[in-house]
């Protein structure tokens, strides 16, 4: 798995944090210095945090489970829509529902619910409701789609989550520490660090920064995605010779027994004769 480089981080913007009187205290141990009344991260932890990160969501991956990414700020929806898009991993880009996770029965019925509007314009009920009825739906249709369009393959709770922004989504972050779930979060100067799992400490707010630590760990789902499916493959093949072995045994003996039984019958005969 390929090191993140330090001087694209520089290049990216992801030392520049907030100002200095809207700092969390809590973030001292990431910051390198103070220029200009802005608190500078230091880039070589940011560095080793990602790698950390990286390796560990790698083996998520690798295990067949999901990630959840939560961007809903302006600066990184559609990057993290991409991204996460690319390796097949849901992705939150709208509004956090309340109980996301902790009601996570009640979001399962609302995506049903989207797939049954589906199924009926698939199947032609659609065509025999009323227009004013058939506006409705579409309306209800095209909400659900923006809000949980993303997640409708996740039929069961991500295994971890990754949220851009840990101050703005408090709430996410919130459900996944009650329900035990690992978060992985980009955090800037004026956010609160402990309650993130794995933390990334860099710029929050710009894009070419969110990129930059978007495009590691989307690397290491795919890399970890990669050698799941070679390991399938493998076993597949180590499975197929025993297989193969045990049908061949099988047949041996049947004609060993036809053997046998012939023998057996060869002697009664001859004893019968005598």
């Amino acid at each position: 798995m390929a090191k993140v480089d330090f001087q694209e981080l520089l290049d990216a913007g992801c030392h520049f944090g907030h100002l200095k009187r809207k700092w969390n205290p809590a973030m001292a141990p990431y910051i390198f210095m103070e220029k200009n009344g802005i608190h500078i991260i230091d880039l070589y932890k940011t560095a080793a945090k990602i790698d950390e990160a990286a390796a560990a969501i790698k083996q998520i991956a690798k295990s067949g489970r999901k990630v959840l990414f939560v961007a809903t700020k302006k600066q990184a929806k559609e990057i993290v829509a991409e991204k996460a898009s690319s390796v097949q991993m849901p992705y939150i880009t709208e509004r956090w529902a309340g109980g996301m996770l902790t009601n996570f029965p009640t979001i399962r019925k609302a995506v049903k619910k989207m797939t049954n509007i589906d199924k009926m314009t698939s199947d032609g009920t659609f065509d025999n409701v009323s227009k004013r009825e058939k506006l409705q739906i579409a309306r209800q249709r095209a909400k659900l789609e923006k809000n949980l369009g993303s997640i409708a393959d996740l039929t069961r709770l991500p295994s971890a989550l990754f949220v851009v922004d840990v101050l703005k989504e408090n709430i996410a972050v919130k459900e996944a520490k009650r329900l035990g779930i690992p978060v992985f979060g980009i955090v800037d100067t004026n956010s609160d660090p402990s309650n993130i799992d794995f933390v990334i400490p860099a710029n929050d707010d710009a894009t070419k920064s969110i990129e930059v630590i978007l495009n590691q760990m989307v690397a290491a789902i795919s890399e970890g995605l990669q050698e799941r499916k070679e390991e399938k493959a493998s076993d597949d093949n180590e499975q197929a010779p025993v297989q193969k072995k045990s049908r061949a045994t099988k047949k041996a003996k049947k004609e060993d027994e036809t053997e046998s039984e012939t023998a057996t019958a060869e002697t009664t005969e001859a004893e019968s004769a005598e």
